[in-house]
């Protein structure tokens, strides 16, 4: 089949190579501009996706813009039968959704209508969610709202993080790609309209969601440290005033009467803070300002904490 791909991080690769893997004519790859990075600002770096795409020397498209007519343009010239969309991060407007015949679908890394938004990963273990999956569905105007394909579950690890659970995911996902568009292929896939009333949204991260409230369960702040890793990452300033990144800790079977926020005992195990509710946690791993990460005790081998 001729298919255009759309997509950007590195979630967006395996759908990619199971595609062309497959057989698939993929006619063309949109992704998004190249960012520029290094001290100075002075080099682009290529997404993911695009570096994949070269690979396989498949022409690549990163327009700035989608709503001008030039997008349009290229993919009525490259005349595909369906557009797949991974993580690409730009609406596609109504001409675009019209173009193909066979109709464009999303891959969406949750198990919609639950978590529909830019970051379903994250928030299903910040919320502490048990189960995620990946969504294959039909695109729509509004975001994440078409009609159901493929859905697939997964547990989630007790003490899976973010980019790991982004990682399985991704394999997933390219997985279950390549079961929706067979079928499509083939007249079968079926469409179920999602239950609106049950949607739950999944926000862009951003640093606001660092601080930890140490009133909070041990768990909820477990759950805190795992969804927001790698970024915007966890952050406290209980420990000794100055703001340092949380990377890894473990709820204890202890109990305090101590102030949440209070540091109880640092040593060679970690560092024990204790929570709401008379609960503690474990800090593991953690970097301070300028610095490396690193454990808890080689922390408290230049930085000792007054209890």
């Amino acid at each position: 089949m001729r298919i255009v791909f759309m997509g950007t991080p590195g979630f967006a690769v395996p759908s990619l190579e199971k595609l062309v893997k497959a057989g698939h004519q993929v006619v063309g790859v949109f992704s998004q501009p190249d960012k520029p990075v290094g001290r100075h600002q002075n080099r682009l770096q290529p997404t993911p996706v695009k570096e994949r795409a070269q690979i396989y020397d498949i022409p690549v498209y990163q327009p700035e813009r989608l709503r001008d007519g030039a997008a349009l343009a290229v993919l009525q010239e490259l005349d595909p039968e369906l557009i797949v969309v991974a993580a690409y991060g730009r609406f596609l407007p109504d001409d675009i959704l019209a173009l193909p015949p066979k109709g464009c679908i999303n891959v969406h890394s949750s198990l919609l209508p639950k978590y529909r938004g830019s970051a379903p990963i994250n928030w299903a273990i910040l919320n502490g969610e048990r189960e995620t999956g990946v969504t294959i569905m039909h695109m729509a105007r509004e975001m994440d709202a078409g009609d159901i394909i493929l859905q697939r579950a997964t547990l989630i690890g007790e003490i899976e993080d973010a980019s790991s659970l982004y990682d399985r995911l991704a394999v997933i996902g390219g997985e279950l790609l390549i079961e929706a568009v067979d079928q499509i292929e083939s007249g079968t896939a079926c469409r179920v309209p999602q239950d609106h009333g049950k949607a739950t949204p999944a926000p862009m991260l951003s640093k606001a969601l660092s601080p930890v409230d140490w009133t909070r369960s041990a768990q909820e702040i477990f759950n805190q440290i795992r969804g927001l890793y790698p970024w915007p990452g966890a952050s406290t300033t209980a420990l000794t005033g100055e703001p340092v990144k949380l990377w890894a800790a473990q709820a204890v079977e202890e109990r305090t009467d101590s102030a949440p926020g209070t540091v109880i005992a640092a040593g060679k195990q970690g560092i024990d803070v204790a929570c709401g509710d008379g609960q503690v946690l474990r800090i593991l791993e953690l970097q301070a300002p300028g610095g490396r990460r690193m454990t808890a005790a080689a922390y408290l081998a230049g930085h000792p904490i007054s209890r």
